[in-house]
């Protein structure tokens, strides 16, 4: 790993309607636009569908990280997450964040010890932790027969 801090440069650019372009050095160029939500167009990227895909992504890559420095061995992860954008005071912020994660695991497996590392996840994980909503995390482990 880089010493800190890390600095991620993206750039956007659009007109007065249409898509905007999200770019990055050696990355595919994203077409987002509004969300349907707001008044957007269906099938693109929003702000707000990055966001959400941010935190599911986060938490797998993070659980990845702390399984491996565990030595624990686990076949996959599905993650969702359903993000409520609300109006509190006269703001629009995103207020909860609701993740449902299913580890499959080999047989043989030691379930507590997933449990145990499924619950590092929200403190380590670095969206979640610059997200200012209330994480909720339903977790359920699989161990193959």
């Amino acid at each position: 790993m880089q010493d800190f801090p890390h600095h991620y440069e993206i750039r956007a650019d659009g007109g007065a309607d249409g898509p905007v372009n999200v770019s990055g050095k050696g990355l595919e160029t994203l077409s987002t636009t509004s969300p349907p939500e707001f008044g957007g167009p269906e099938g693109y990227w929003s702000p707000e569908t990055m966001l959400v895909a941010s935190v599911a992504n986060c938490f797998i890559l993070t659980f990845r990280a702390i399984a491996l420095a565990s030595r624990f061995e686990w076949t996959s992860m599905d993650c969702s997450v359903d993000g409520v954008l609300d109006r509190v005071e006269r703001k629009i912020s995103f207020t909860k964040y609701r993740l449902k994660a299913t580890l499959y695991l080999p047989s043989g497996s030691d379930e507590a010890k997933a449990r145990k590392l499924l619950d590092k996840v929200s403190a380590n994980c670095l969206i979640i932790n610059s997200l200012n909503g209330i994480e909720q995390l339903d977790a359920t482990v699989v161990i193959a027969d």
